[in-house]
């Protein structure tokens, strides 16, 4: 039991000791399709979060065991969620028994207006230009298809998974010079992101970790409530605010200081400002070719209020 406090939100929290037999690598089959997304487990524990930043001081929290997609979720995936022409499920299509929702009650992102990978590939490349609220919205659409729990992460899981056991500036060490063996990044991206998984895997096999596309979390970005958390095992901070998210990561567009593990980075307003809508809209990001996502597990499922929440704010 969590009693999570923060500016707009109030929440009990209750997890349920519910758990799997069997915590290891699997596909993730999408009905109606040939596509599959690779989730790989991680063990929970306690780690070192942060570093010697003014906005992620170091300390020691302690998550919970997940899968995390071992890639970044890519167009080819997203366009389903976009285009919704698997919400039919076949009869052949089992699912799983943590969700039970009504697909045709998930919202559907809307239609560009434009060519949202902006030439830089679809076929393989990691999805992009999707908002926060549309990223959590694909994990609830993937969760009422399929039945099994997806959910954005938290920034405190995303960096237990992007460390691997490592506490080095990146999961191979702090030596910048090997950067380009694992990531896409600004020296070597040519000006575009890339596709996935062509770069080396960190230690738990999960790769783009560092660089390609940053990747949303689910929290609110907050250096107050980051430096002054009363919650030290699966922390999150999640407000209505639209803005300021946290992203991780860094992408192809940034240089190695950005890419660090514990790095921090917040979405603004920003990344709509060529958005000519009235209001911006809540699907589409016009300016952020360089923020995509991937999805988690909890290998314990929460209650349905929990699940609510994280597609939901």
């Amino acid at each position: 039991m969590k009693i999570i406090l923060s500016s707009s939100l109030f929440f009990l929290l209750l997890y349920p000791s519910f758990s799997l037999n069997d915590f290891v690598k699997y596909s993730q089959p999408l009905p109606s399709s040939t596509l599959e997304i690779d989730m790989t487990p991680v063990h929970g524990g306690k780690f070192i979060m942060g570093d010697d930043s003014f906005d992620a001081l170091k300390h020691e929290i302690e998550v919970s065991s997940f899968w995390i997609s071992t890639y970044e979720i890519s167009w080819d995936v997203y366009t389903l969620f976009m285009e919704r022409n698997i919400d039919e499920l076949p009869s052949s299509f089992k699912k799983g028994s943590e969700v039970f929702i009504d697909v045709d009650g998930v919202s559907s992102a809307t239609t560009p207006y434009m060519e949202m990978s902006f030439g830089m590939g679809t076929n393989g490349y990691p999805a992009i230009n999707m908002t926060q609220f549309a990223a959590s919205k694909f994990c609830e659409w993937l969760s009422s298809i399929t039945g099994n729990y997806y959910r954005l992460p938290t920034e405190a899981e995303w960096e237990y998974a992007c460390k691997a056991g490592s506490n080095s500036y990146y999961y191979f060490g702090d030596d910048t010079s090997k950067l380009g063996e694992y990531a896409w990044y600004s020296d070597n991206s040519d000006e575009s992101y890339h596709r996935i998984g062509t770069k080396k895997p960190n230690a738990l096999g999960l790769y783009d970790m560092h660089g390609n596309v940053s990747e949303w979390t689910i929290d609110t970005y907050s250096v107050d409530k980051y430096k002054n958390r009363n919650t030290l095992k699966n922390p999150f901070y999640i407000t209505k605010n639209k803005y300021p998210k946290v992203i991780r990561g860094g992408s192809w567009n940034d240089d190695a200081t950005r890419l660090k593990s514990s790095r921090r980075d917040l979405s603004t307003k920003e990344l709509q400002k060529r958005d000519p809508q009235i209001p911006k809209s809540k699907w589409w990001n016009t300016d952020a070719p360089y923020i995509g996502f991937r999805i988690v597990r909890p290998l314990s499922t929460p209650e349905d209020d929990v699940k609510n929440l994280f597609w939901n704010y």
